[in-house]
């Protein structure tokens, strides 16, 4: 198993089947494990099913409020060593014209949770010895649909971010990799994420192999 231990790691988007697979994970290899949601409720029941994760309320599309986060996550349990970004959903349908701004709002919250979230512990990753940042993108980046445009273009420049990322930790000559994992659908592959998010501690990051992949998970 590989050994995360003292690392600390910060779920976004933690309360759901995934984040509660991957938090778990974590934890089982040594992890420091934060997970951060919107609903108090679910976030105090996912600390009483995990034993030692800290849980964290926050809006990560509120700049100020993911700003606080990260004081106190510093504050509480030090700089940050990986960020796994699970803020997601599905809107579509209708094709082109069923595009609707409403749904597209609703799904333009999880790529700006993704950047406020990267920028705020920017500094965290370049520092760590294996910083890492991972995202849950889709199949349909590839072969988009007229019925899902919007949840597409979201992806995809979600997934353009994490080049972004890759590329400034190359230049920084870090050891820090940013990762995509694309899926067609992530129900069923929560303990198949969970294992491949725990391997990303046990791969070199110096190497192209790592940092900037793009990783479909298939059941």
């Amino acid at each position: 198993m590989t050994n995360l231990q003292d690392k600390v790691v910060v779920i976004a988007g933690a309360t759901s089947a995934s984040g509660r697979a991957v938090a778990r994970a974590l934890v089982d290899a040594g992890a420091k494990v934060v997970v951060v949601g919107t609903h108090q409720g679910r976030l105090d029941e996912l600390e009483v099913e995990l034993p030692g994760v800290v849980g964290e309320r926050a809006d990560l599309t509120d700049g100020d409020d993911v700003l606080e986060l990260a004081m106190r996550v510093h504050a509480r349990l030090g700089d940050v060593d990986g960020i796994v970004h699970l803020v997601g959903g599905w809107r579509g349908g209708g094709g082109i014209p069923g595009q609707t701004e409403e749904d597209y709002r609703v799904l333009e919250r999880s790529f700006t949770a993704l950047r406020y979230v990267s920028r705020v512990f920017w500094d965290d990753l370049l520092e760590s010895d294996s910083g890492r940042i991972a995202i849950v993108s889709s199949t349909t980046v590839e072969r988009p649909t007229a019925g899902g445009a919007n949840y597409t273009s979201i992806k995809a420049a979600s997934e353009s971010w994490m080049r972004s990322l890759a590329d400034g930790f190359a230049k920084a000559e870090a050891p820090a990799a940013a990762v995509t994992f694309r899926v067609k659908a992530l129900a069923g592959l929560e303990s198949r994420l969970a294992d491949e998010v725990v391997a990303l501690w046990a791969t070199d990051a110096s190497g192209p192999e790592l940092n900037g992949r793009v990783t479909t998970l298939e059941g």
